[in-house]
């Protein structure tokens, strides 16, 4: 996995974990990356140094946002999906498909599937992405 240090156009910073530097451009010119603040995918690389690993076997490594941030953050993430899309239960995998062979309407949905299923969506270059899970305690913030 790699870290890489992005900023989108409105000038938030963040971070995203890839499989690799083809995986980011990959994501990237497919608009599957997006700011995780203003949802913009105008993301670019930042230039960052490597993590270092002391004597003391720690790697160093910049502050990024707190987990209370991040919390918020996937909270909005769920909220907008559940306000936005349409959720389809368990044929999700059935639908998502089916919208991008263009057999169904483009348009956003949601819903469960199996990991083979989920699996087999992104070997098949079908966008899907797994809806950030929030604590009941925190399902109510916007």
């Amino acid at each position: 996995m790699i870290r890489y240090a992005l900023a989108c156009a409105a000038g938030h910073d963040f971070e995203g974990w890839f499989g690799s530097s083809v995986d980011f451009d990959d994501q990237s010119a497919r608009g599957l990356v997006s700011c995780p603040m203003c949802g913009s995918a105008e993301v670019r690389k930042q230039i960052m140094a490597p993590s270092v690993v002391t004597s003391k076997g720690r790697a160093k490594r910049a502050p990024g946002p707190s987990r209370e941030v991040m919390m918020e953050m996937a909270s909005r993430v769920r909220r907008h999906v559940e306000d936005n899309f349409d959720y389809v239960g368990d044929t999700f995998a059935r639908e998502a498909r089916a919208i991008h062979e263009g057999r169904s309407e483009e348009r956003g949905i949601y819903g469960e599937a199996t990991p083979e299923e989920a699996r087999a969506l992104v070997e098949d270059g079908v966008p899907v992405a797994p809806l950030p899970q929030v604590p009941p305690d925190r399902q109510d913030l916007n």
